[in-house]
């Protein structure tokens, strides 16, 4: 069983391959108690853990000290406004105004496989592949009832939890936090990970000290964020990659959100994540529910490199979809950088031309093909073919794109609008804005207001009638700006709190429209880059847009930060032009295709202007994606160096579930004279195989050499030192036999 109930103990056992978590019911009341979580356990005997054995007990012994249980009890899924002065993981106002909670315990249910959660993107699982437990309780005052929601997977040490709240009283009341995961535990003397950045340097990992009262990472702009991650995890002093406890939540959400850890007076720690408070209250009318999105926890006394593979494993058995999901993605080229708004069909097509003979397989249209969408200042919302650029229209450049034995993709920013625009003149109550307030523009546009349901049907029809108008294969979904001035002429006076959460619904909902209707369609989503990459947008796409930055050097960063938890196939990477466009960098074009390799791989430079020795290069970097991508898309992923760190070298390694094949990434950043070869210690090998090393790019390489797993893990691979900056090496190991 991977998930059991001891009647006589009240208490609940979820087990993963290698976790034990459990939770336990207290008083006659039926408060319900966080228990353990950890390394796997062969019992059930640890409710003492919940010391309710000691003062203040539990209120049924002692209900003098009621409120210090309140506040050092800990609690399952803690509520506001009776006594826990922690923070809380549900607070309400009652119609009469009254905040205040308290959930105990009514009844439960354990069962094979996951409930999909209603208009939420969500992991999932078969009967044979996971169990569920949906815990019952309620607050008789309120006339509220929570099911708290936990599946484990048979496959990967993670466990999922979700919240369902309804009214089932007579009266409304408001929601004005609704959190997805909490758990209470002893401090540990931890630090704390979370992944910071901006526009250009997104999820820059930051490791510090967790202190007394509480640290938190967030956003309330209305998407996941540039700033941001919705991720945070909790690790000893002593954990490395390789070994040391490691606590951890990611969030499967695309908007607000707050991930947080506090440290208690009585030095415990309450690890919470959910959807941020900050203008957030929702009306829930007697029937109505209201579910909260997924939050993943995992925990790992191996490292940070067990962390980064249980996520990975659980997003790509259990999360991404669609046809893309366990298949090879096009080798794209995008206009964007090449031509910026400065193109017509024929420089699109001389583009094609030149790239389908070196092997590029798809031509993207980006941003500048609709209505008078010649600058970024206007016609967002016009999404109509402008003709006097793409003459003959769009289904000419598309079958012309076909001819030459490539697919078509197509560039959307269908969630803005711009004021000048027809669609803003016809309908200027559509945007999101504070009646009689000044707007606030960013890039000269307003957000749509996609909490009404003809502005989303508006979107959709946009999109959906381009893409049945010609054999569009992929589609660039973007977003480049974040939301402000929170009104809507659609929504009554006491549900503007719902605004923020129903955009986010919209947007699911119009992407899942999308998906179903076009199954074969490649869908890579983009924020600005990467201000909306999460587990929440992966569930519609099976890539996403990893930043706007594709210098290669920046990109070891953050992908560096994004790698911890998402799998690389998932991040869009691209070679990209010299000086790069967003810091002027010049590096090696063999450096930027080897970079780029550790995602989806494509490119973003005119074809036809860049210099001859690079663009020779394009057919052996097309003919090395095809040769290795499939080991980086599913191979085990392992961090072995890191620039951030070091400030010298950047290494990585994936490897292939048979062990029977790895490839390992080593970029030199920075040379310095008079130094000997590198030493590195390899990972995810089998220690009784031998290994052929082959150096697959570089001059004067040594020759191919065979060493075992086991010496190539502990004593290590010796790496020449390159002649000069940003010089990057590709090895290759196979097993013998």
């Amino acid at each position: 069983m991977m998930i059991c109930y001891n009647e006589s103990e009240r208490t609940f056992k979820l087990d993963t391959p290698n976790t034990s978590y459990m939770l336990g019911i207290v008083d006659e009341e039926g408060f319900i108690g966080h228990i353990y979580y950890g390394r796997r356990l062969k019992d059930a005997d640890a409710a003492y853990l919940m010391r309710t054995q000691e003062p203040p007990f539990v209120p049924g012994k002692n209900n003098r000290e009621r409120c210090s249980f309140y506040d050092c009890f800990p609690f399952e899924y803690p509520t506001g406004g009776l006594g826990d002065y922690r923070e809380s993981c549900l607070e309400i106002r009652t119609k009469d105004g009254h905040a205040g909670a308290m959930l105990t315990y009514v009844s439960h249910e354990i069962f094979k496989g996951k409930p999909a959660l209603e208009g939420l993107p969500a992991t999932f699982g078969t009967e044979e592949e996971c169990m569920t437990l949906r815990l019952v309780c309620e607050d008789k005052y309120v006339g509220m009832r929570a099911e708290l929601l936990y599946t484990v997977f048979n496959d990967t040490d993670v466990i999922t939890r979700s919240v369902k709240i309804t009214n089932v009283g007579q009266q409304h009341f408001y929601l004005t936090k609704v959190y997805s995961a909490c758990i209470d535990m002893d401090n540990n003397d931890f630090d704390m990970i979370s992944l910071h950045g901006s526009w250009a340097r997104e999820r820059r990992i930051q490791r510090k000290t967790l202190g007394y009262g509480i640290q938190n990472v967030s956003s309330f702009r209305g998407e996941s964020s540039h700033q941001d991650h919705p991720f945070l995890a909790l690790l000893r002093k002593n954990t490395s990659q390789e070994s040391g406890e490691v606590y951890a939540m990611n969030f499967v959400y695309s908007g607000n959100f707050r991930a947080q850890a506090e440290v208690s007076q009585f030095d415990q720690v309450r690890m919470s994540m959910g959807i941020h408070p900050q203008n957030f209250c929702w009306k829930l009318e007697a029937g109505e529910s209201f579910q909260a999105p997924e939050a993943v926890m995992t925990y790992t006394d191996k490292g940070l490199d067990a962390m980064t593979a249980a996520f990975h494993k659980l997003y790509k058995r259990h999360l991404i979809r669609g046809e893309y999901k366990d298949k090879k993605r096009p080798i794209l080229i995008n206009n964007w950088e090449a031509t910026y708004f400065e193109f017509n069909t024929e420089k699109l097509l001389s583009i094609a031309r030149e790239a389908s003979k070196l092997g590029i397989e798809m031509l993207v249209m980006d941003d500048g093909w609709f209505g008078r969408r010649n600058s970024d200042n206007c016609a967002l919302g016009d999404w109509k073919v402008n003709e006097e650029k793409l003459n003959g229209g769009l289904k000419y450049l598309v079958d012309e794109v076909n001819k030459l034995g490539m697919k078509f993709g197509i560039w959307f920013e269908p969630e803005m609008i711009s004021p000048d625009s027809d669609l803003y003149r016809a309908h200027p109550d559509w945007a999101i804005a504070i009646p009689g307030r000044t707007a606030t523009e960013s890039r000269q546009q307003y957000v749509l207001d996609l909490s009404r349901k003809g502005v989303v049907d508006y979107v959709y029809e946009a999109v959906a009638g381009i893409l049945r108008s010609a054999n569009i294969e992929y589609v660039k979904w973007d977003m480049n700006r974040q939301l402000t001035d929170l009104g809507s002429y659609g929504l009554p006076a006491d549900r503007q709190g719902e605004l923020y959460h129903r955009y986010v619904l919209a947007v699911y909902e119009l992407q899942g429209r999308l998906v179903k209707e076009f199954p074969y369609l490649l869908l890579e989503n983009c924020s600005g880059g990467g201000a909306r990459f999460d587990p929440g947008m992966l569930y519609f796409s099976p890539q996403i847009w990893c930043s706007d930055d594709t210098d290669a050097i920046e990109r070891l960063a953050i992908q560096e930060g994004t790698a911890l938890i998402y799998p690389l196939s998932t991040m869009g990477a691209h070679v990209s032009d010299c000086p790069n466009h967003t810091v002027g960098r010049v590096t090696p074009f063999e450096t930027r295709g080897i970079v780029a390799l550790a995602g989806t791989f494509g490119y973003e430079l005119d074809v036809t202007r860049i210099p001859e020795e690079d663009r020779k290069q394009i057919p052996e970097q097309v003919a090395m994606y095809h040769k290795y991508n499939d080991l980086v898309r599913e191979g085990d992923y392992y961090r072995i160096a890191s620039y951030s760190q070091n400030r010298q070298f950047d290494c990585w390694q994936v490897v292939n579930e048979d062990k029977s094949q790895a490839l390992v990434t080593y970029v030199q950043v920075l040379n310095r004279p008079n130094f000997k070869s590198k030493r590195i210690l390899l990972k995810g090998l089998d220690a009784d195989k031998r290994y052929r090393v082959c150096f697959a790019n570089g001059d004067a390489v040594p020759e191919p050499v065979v060493y075992s797993g086991d010496t190539l893990m502990k004593a290590g691979l010796m790496i020449p030192n390159p002649w000069g900056d940003f010089q990057a090496r590709l090895i290759v190991l196979t097993a013998e036999g």
